[in-house]
Parts: structure tokens; sequence; C-alpha cells
């Protein structure tokens, strides 16, 4: 809602400064977004008057003006606005003024004649963003004032943005009350005196659908001067709250919509046949809306309709047939109230969002209708003329809302508030807030005004109460409750450092849903029993995910769109299976890289990520639970990785998770390019680890002895370590390959895995002797299990 602060100022108007206003509106729960000025900074501008106009000697388009600025002789302007006219009152820079941009009027010759001073369209004062030709005055504007203080434009535009249940503060009228109750100030609201029909003219109303319009009033007026125009503080008010000026009949309803919150709209009466029905729509009827867009109209949606075609979509946006034009002599006003649940929605179900929509879905005070009508009928007969007739109205008072009686406990409010409000200030506020208010025993009945759909129990008045007695008011105060330290195992799996290693390692975290669409769960879990949402949010998020990766995989493709080349991804969550019949969530930790190794660089030559890369990448997660001959990566099938990488990650036998690249058939299903490499792993296997233990370094040295094994392609790197683990002897402190080898010296179906054995004693040098027997025992074996062979 953006309001003039001066507008607001006419009706109740504190002595506090514009800061104060918006820091206490915001305190008072209407946080207040932005605070401007209602126009740019200019000085030097009056209000002048063009005596006369002559065409200029030298130039076709330009005119010579004798302008009256106030001053002791007219002043000469060569002025270039084609609507430029004698006897016309514009806004004058006389010479020294200053406007946008710092920019300076000074003296001047425009092709020879002198120009002392500019005559200043909408657009150059900062008031329009465009603007055809100078800014006419009304015939009334005094020559010589200042024009700043002739439109007030010394003013504050303050945006204050409301949550959906306060629609009561969707207007100034509705501010207004929240500050005068905030500062116990008193409200002078414009004097709305019933306008007396001066014709009999009225226009019949039947509703079809009083459930979703319970009240529905129409008037008449008739013979409006087409040629009238809206005033400037109408226009000012107008601009000042975000709304730009149409026509008078136009801007007349949106006045009193942002004056006191009641939409309303006009009808070009001539267009209309019979009489007025409210009903809803009959499916596929059409309606050229007055943006000139077509909605083809269905059965849910209430519309407003003569007895030959639909008007208007009810509450939403008038049709473009039966709009008001600089033709229309006479004027059908509509105002009504519709019900909250019968607009809800349906404006962005037809990609509309308007003013109207946005104060009916969150509920207009339903005894303001008549009220809006008379306001608005004063306005317009002072502005264009004309008769209005009697004020027709249907209305429903079993489909009105009821506003009951609230029982509210002085103890309860102690309880939720933490602090005691004297029963006399609690009263006052809400009297205030314009509630009738019954003592009780302990307590009140409170039956809150027709303007606030959002009180309906108890806490809603305590919250109101709360917030006018001043959360500032209300004491810190530490709970009462017992606390009590919850003691990590120093052992478990901390996934937040975990988190942080990976980002170590050029890792972004994603967060995504854990609904999927039924086909991304039929390529990356197609062995998983689907879980299917009864009501979800969307048809592409109708399932709940059994792994992290189909998240990973959008993301990957949201950016690789993005020219983003270089991903590298993780995600921690839970997945949803269902195991004999029962729903399971299990948290787990995905990942997933794409593209090159580095970013581009001169010392290293470019490569792209590799099933070594995040394998690494993945161990450096699973070192903080224990050391790597607790893990295992054995080879495997996957439904959705590659076959040859693809790898079943075990902790002593226990699963873990899976790691490896993704099969070529999901990259064509996903849409997604070869070279993507992911890791899943289960967090419950890794709840608990082994705590890191020193022990002394050695004082003797270590010796390293290198061999080369020629075994079978099939063997594992892992199946070796194996083996070595098993039944090396103390003295072995590390294992290391260093070289992988395939080609012409080795037949077709071995390979050749270099290793180096890294032996070490704490309590001496070791001789030739114990070296020969350690690595003597761990060639036998592996000769023995694996068939491997020292190479010669």
């Amino acid at each position: 809602m953006k309001f003039s602060e001066a507008w607001l100022r006419e009706w109740v108007n504190p002595d506090i400064s514009t800061d104060q206003l918006a820091d206490q509106l915001s305190m008072a729960g209407l946080e207040v977004d932005s605070v401007e000025p209602a126009a740019p900074a200019f000085t030097g501008v009056v209000v002048g008057e063009v005596l006369s106009r002559e065409q200029h000697p030298d130039a076709d388009k330009l005119s010579v003006c004798s302008v009256n600025i106030g001053a002791d002789a007219p002043s000469q302007i060569v002025c270039g606005a084609r609507n430029v006219a004698a006897g016309m009152k514009v806004p004058v820079a006389t010479v020294g003024a200053r406007l946008l941009n710092d920019f300076k009027i000074k003296k001047a010759k425009l092709r020879g004649v002198e120009s002392l001073g500019m005559i200043c369209s909408a657009s150059e004062l900062g008031l329009a963003e465009t603007s055809d030709g100078i800014l006419p005055l009304p015939a009334d504007a005094p020559v010589g004032k200042d024009f700043r203080d002739y439109l007030s434009l010394d003013d504050a535009c303050i945006d204050v943005d409301l949550t959906p249940d306060r629609a009561d503060c969707l207007s100034v009228a509705g501010i207004a009350r929240e500050v005068g109750v905030l500062n116990q100030a008193a409200l002078t609201a414009p004097d709305i005196t019933p306008v007396s029909p001066s014709i009999d003219d009225q226009f019949a109303v039947m509703v079809d659908a009083p459930a979703a319009c319970p009240r529905y009033l129409c008037r008449i007026v008739r013979g409006i001067d087409a040629a009238a125009a809206t005033p400037d503080w109408m226009v000012e008010k107008l601009r000042r709250g975000g709304v730009r000026a149409i026509s008078p009949v136009v801007d007349v309803t949106n006045y009193v919509m942002l004056e006191l919150g009641q939409p309303m709209h006009g009808f070009d009466l001539g267009t209309l046949a019979g009489g007025i029905k409210v009903r809803m729509a009959e499916p596929g009827e059409k309606l050229t809306l007055l943006d000139g867009s077509e909605a083809e109209l269905r059965s849910d949606t209430l519309v407003i309709a003569d007895h030959e075609k639909p008007l208007a979509m009810a509450g939403i946006m008038g049709g473009e047939g039966s709009g008001v034009t600089d033709a229309t002599k006479d004027v059908l006003l509509e105002s009504a109230f519709f019900a909250p649940l019968a607009i809800a929605g349906k404006a962005r179900s037809y990609g509309l969002h308007t003013d109207s929509s946005h104060r009916f879905e969150r509920g207009v005070d339903y005894e303001l209708q008549r009220t809006a009508i008379e306001r608005a009928t004063a306005l317009l007969t002072d502005i264009v003329g004309g008769q209005a007739g009697p004020i027709t109205e249907a209305a429903s008072v079993d489909d009105l809302p009821k506003q009951q009686a609230i029982a509210l406990r002085s103890e309860r409010i102690v309880r939720l508030l933490g602090v005691q409000v004297d029963d006399a200030t609690v009263e006052d506020i809400l009297k205030r807030l314009g509630m009738a208010v019954a003592s009780t025993d302990g307590g009140w009945k409170v039956t809150a005004p027709s303007a606030r759909f959002d009180i309906s129990i108890e806490a809603d008045l305590i919250e109101e109460v709360g917030r006018i007695y001043g959360y500032a008011n209300i004491p810190a105060s530490l709970s009462s409750a017992p606390v009590s330290v919850a003691v990590r195992p120093e052992a478990e799996f901390n996934l937040a450092a975990a988190k942080q290693m990976l980002v170590h390692r050029g890792y972004q975290e994603a967060i995504t849903y854990s609904f999927i669409s039924p086909e991304l769960a039929e390529v990356i879990t197609p062995d998983v029993e689907p879980i299917v949402l009864a009501n979800p949010i969307s048809a592409d998020m109708a399932n709940m995910r059994a792994s992290i990766w189909p998240g990973l995989v959008q993301t990957l493709k949201h950016n690789l769109a993005r020219q983003q080349s270089r991903v590298r991804l993780f995600e921690s969550g839970l997945t949803f299976i269902r195991r004999e019949g029962e729903l399971e969530q299990h948290p787990k930790l995905a990942g997933l890289i794409f593209g090159p190794a580095q970013v581009p660089q001169w010392g290293t030559p470019p490569r792209n990520v590799d099933f070594f890369d995040i394998k690494a990448d993945l161990q450096s997660v699973l070192q903080q639970v224990s050391e790597d001959t607790e893990f295992s990566f054995e080879i495997c099938e996957h439904p959705v990785l590659h076959p040859g990488q693809a790898a079943r990650i075990t902790r002593n036998g226990e699963f873990v998770g899976w790691i490896g690249a993704l099969h070529p058939a999901a990259q064509k299903a996903l849409d997604v390019p070869a070279g993507v490499y992911l890791f899943e792993i289960d967090l419950l296997p890794l709840r608990t680890g082994g705590i890191p233990k020193f022990e002394p370094l050695s004082k003797f040295p270590a010796i390293r002895r290198d061999f080369a094994l020629a075994l079978a392609r099939e063997v594992s790197y892992q199946a070796v370590l194996d083996v070595i683990r098993d039944v090396a002897p103390p003295v072995v402190r590390d294992i290391q390959l260093f070289d992988v080898y395939t080609g012409e010296k080795l037949d077709s179906g071995l390979k050749s895995l270099a290793l180096s054995l890294i032996l070490q004693e704490s309590s001496h040098t070791l001789t030739d002797a114990e070296v020969e027997d350690a690595t003597g025992v761990v060639l036998k074996a592996l000769e023995a299990r694996l068939s491997a062979k020292l190479r010669d």
C-alpha cells in the first residue's frame, strides 16, 4: 500500500516526524518498505500565465511566449511545446532555477531570440516518466506562487508492505486508524454527506450468486461533462499512491479505493442492456478486458453481466465493451462486497493481478459499500457534473459475514505476552481499535469491527493488545523451563564438517525440493517403488524423492543452460522409501561434479573430471569417521551408473552408498552431456566413528620396497589392498600405488600394478632380513590368493 504522507495527515496529524511515523508503523506490524520524496528536488519553478504566443521568426517548431510570472514585467520565453497557448496557466522555471540532475536555467538565445526561463512539462519536473507537451494547470492557479507549494510537493510517499491478513490497511483511512490508535490522536475523516437524488432513474439488479456477492449497490449518474479534466490535487494523490490518472470517472473510483479501501467500477450506461445480473460465468463465455486481453471464462468465475453479455470479472477487472470512454454521457457506478473465497486465486488463474482483486481476495469491509458510493458520487458530480439517481441495493443478509463476540481472558494476556497489562489499558486499546468491548468475570467479550477479517480468536485480540501496547515495552525474559545441554559424541559423524570439507574442495551446496516429477523418478530410481503425493503442489512435483540425485541433476541442467561449464554440487537431506508398507526416511549426503577438473590456468594442462576425482572428494569426507582401511569401493552394477565406472561403498561390510559416472541411457533421458559423476552416502552407517589417537613418531628410518605385480585385469586394486592388509606384519606402515600399466610387454589379459611398501620399526632400525621376510609374506599371499606374479 503506497500513499502520500500529506494525504494521511489530512486524516490524522500526530506531532511526529516522517521517520518516526515510518518506524512507528513498522513496529506496529505494518512494515514500511520505503519512504521516498513525492517529487525530485528542484527550485525556482513558479506558476505562470501565458499572455501571448507568437510564432518564432526563424523556427517553425518554436513559439515565442510572453509569460506573467508575478514579476514587475512579463518574461519572454521560447517554447517548443505544441500545446502552449495564450491564457494557459503553466509551471515556469525562472532564470536561476535548478531542475533534475542539477540542470540550471540561464538566459539564453534560441535561434536569435532571447529566452528568460523555461515552460516545463511534467517529465521535466519528475512528475511523470513521459509527457506530451507542457503541463497545463487549472485556471485558478495563483500566478507567481512557488510550484512546489502549489502542489504540496514537499511530501513523502510511504510504501507499506502489508501481510495478507491486514487488508483493513489497504487504504489511507485504514492506515490513519492505525496511526490514530498508536498516537491516541483523533481522526478527521472527510465529511461524506449522502447525495440527494435529482432524478428517479434506477437500474435493475439481480444477484443469482448471493453467497459470492452478498451485497451489490449501483447508481446512475446522467449528463456528465465528457470534456472535464481530473483536478490536479486528485491526480497528484493518485500518482503518489502509485496509480496513473486516466479519466475523471476512473480516477474517482480509484481515488475512493485508495482513500476508503472499497474498489469500485464505472460502466458506460449506454452500453448496458436490461439490468445487472451478478452470476457465475457460463463455460466457454468470453470477455474482452480493459487491458485488451480476451479471457475465456470458467464456470467458477463470478461475473457482472447485463441481460445479454458479461460486463466484468467480478472484483477483478471490467470489460472493454462497457468501459467509460471520452464519449460517455451516462454512468452506472458500482460498489459491491464479494466474498473473499469467491475471488481468491481467480485473478492469478487468468494471469491477472489488479488492485481490486488484491483487496477483495483479502477481505473488504462489508459495511463500506454505501459510504463509498456516496463519496464517489459527490466527487464525480463536483468534477464532471451530472444528475445522480437513487442507490439500488441488493443484499443477502444471511450470506454477509457476521462478527462473533470473542472471549478474552486477562490471565491469558499475561501468559502469551509475558507482561501484565492493566485492564483499563486493555479496554482502551481495544476500543480505540474500533472494537465493541463488554466486561465479564476475568475478562471481556470483544466484537471486532466489520473491517477486521483477521480477528477471529482470542490470540488475535492478544496480538492486537501487544502490538498497540508496544513490543518495545514488553521486557525480555529468559524461559523458566529447565534447560539441558545436549552432549554430542566426539566420534559421531559431523555433517557440518563434511559440508565444509566439500566447500574447501570447490563444491557449492544446493537445496532442492524433496518432491520430484514421476518422469525423473523413473529415470534415476527405477528400482524403487514410487511414493506419490495425494495433493502435489504441481504435476512435476508429484513424487517423494528416493534419492538426492534428481535435484542435483536438475541443478546441473540449470547451470549448464547458463553457460556454467564447471559444476561441483552437494546436498544433504532426507530421502523417502516404502519398506514392508512403512514409510522410511533416510538422511543422506550426495554430490555431483562435471566439467574441467580445474579452472583454466597456465601451469596444468586442461582435463575433465573423472571417477577418481569424485572418489578422492568423497574419501576426504569419510576420513573424519575412520581410516580408509574400513571403507571399500567394490565394482558393481547400478541402474543409473555407467558399467565399469560404478562402485558400491561399504564400511566393514555394511552398505554405505554409491559412486560412479551417470549411465549413457540416463544421460540421454535427462538431456545432460557425458562426464557427470555422482556419489550418495547414507549417513546412518556413519553415525559412529573412531577417535584419532596419537602414536609416538619412530626415531628410526623408514625403508621403501618397490615391486611390480602382473595380475589379471579384472582384479581390482581394492582386492590387492585387502590381501596386503590381511597378511602384512606390523612393520608395514603404508602401501602406495604409483603406476598402472597395460601394453605390449604384457599379455592382453594382464595388467601391471607398481606398489611401494613403507616399512618402519619403532624400536630399532630394520635389517635386510626383516625387510625381506615382511615383503616375502606379502608377495606369497598375493600369488596364492590373486595369482599375482612379480614382473621381471
